[in-house]
């Protein structure tokens, strides 16, 4: 049986000239109330597509690997992360390696939509 579709939308609707946002983790779902386009903009940079592009191809065991294969700073990756994970675009699975327990991401979103309403 193929695995059921995950969607994340985004509706941004006009509110007497200016903008309101929703978000919600897969349809019919809790909504998250975004506070406007700046919390959309922090979600949504190159930075973060390049790591979900990464998480998606090549799989890492753990944040420090993947902050490796970013070559990037471990904490701006842990911080960017957990933000993904909190609006759902990530899950965080906890392994045990001996006596450590490392958090392997994975990408648990196939598609985004936003949808701009006037």
């Amino acid at each position: 049986m193929a695995e059921k579709s995950r969607t994340r939308e985004i509706t941004i609707t006009d509110d007497r000239g200016t903008f309101s946002t929703f978000f919600r983790r897969f349809s019919g779902e809790k909504e998250y109330d975004f506070e406007g386009l700046a919390t959309i903009r922090k979600i949504l940079t190159n930075e973060k597509a390049r790591l979900l592009h990464t998480i998606k191809s090549q799989k890492p065991k753990s944040i420090y690997h993947l902050a490796k294969l970013l070559k990037r700073d471990f904490k701006s990756v842990s911080d960017d992360v957990k933000l993904l994970e909190k609006f759902g675009f990530l899950d965080l699975l906890a392994e045990k390696s001996g006596n450590r327990e490392r958090l392997r991401p994975i990408l648990v979103v196939d598609s985004m939509y936003i949808h701009i309403k006037f």
